[in-house]
């Protein structure tokens, strides 16, 4: 898909990524286009699902999930129905921000958040406890380093 975007709607996706909020007009003005063109743009880059929505960014901890953590998750079994049925259990728990495949000796890496370690540690119970996980390491996250949501154009 990258090789059918041209200068201007790099330059489009460029500009929504610093701020999605900002009017078409707006918009049109920095990438140097027209409005009814810039906004044709942007519905064919939305409907090609290269532009796959629009939020805010949030502070966690501002709003009292002071626990940031990875949880590695090695499945006994990864059969396809085992499979869906963790990915469909972990699609359930509002503590788990996102969830990674992987290849290798991890299965699974899960973002969480919660507002405090007891939290934490109920929930990796229940993790340990669905019926094809055969463990789980987790790892409690002192500092955000890096959280880069800009992709690079």
């Amino acid at each position: 898909m990258r090789s059918k975007l041209d200068e201007i709607d790099l330059r489009i996706l460029t500009e929504l990524q610093r701020d999605g909020r900002m009017t078409n007009v707006e918009l049109a003005s920095r990438v140097g286009i027209s409005p009814p063109p810039c906004l044709r743009r942007v519905r064919a880059l939305e409907e090609a699902g290269v532009i796959r929505g629009y939020r805010a960014q949030l502070d966690e901890r501002k709003l009292g999930m002071e626990v940031v953590c990875f949880a590695f998750v090695h499945l006994a079994s990864q059969a396809e129905a085992d499979l869906v049925a963790f990915q469909t259990r972990i699609r359930e728990w509002p503590t788990v921000r996102e969830c990674w495949t992987l290849s290798g000796d991890i299965d699974f890496v899960l973002k969480c958040v919660a507002t405090d370690l007891k939290a934490f540690q109920d929930f990796v119970a229940e993790l340990t406890a669905l019926p094809n996980v055969r463990n789980v390491r987790t790892a409690l996250a002192l500092d955000r380093v890096k959280d880069e949501p800009i992709m690079p154009l």
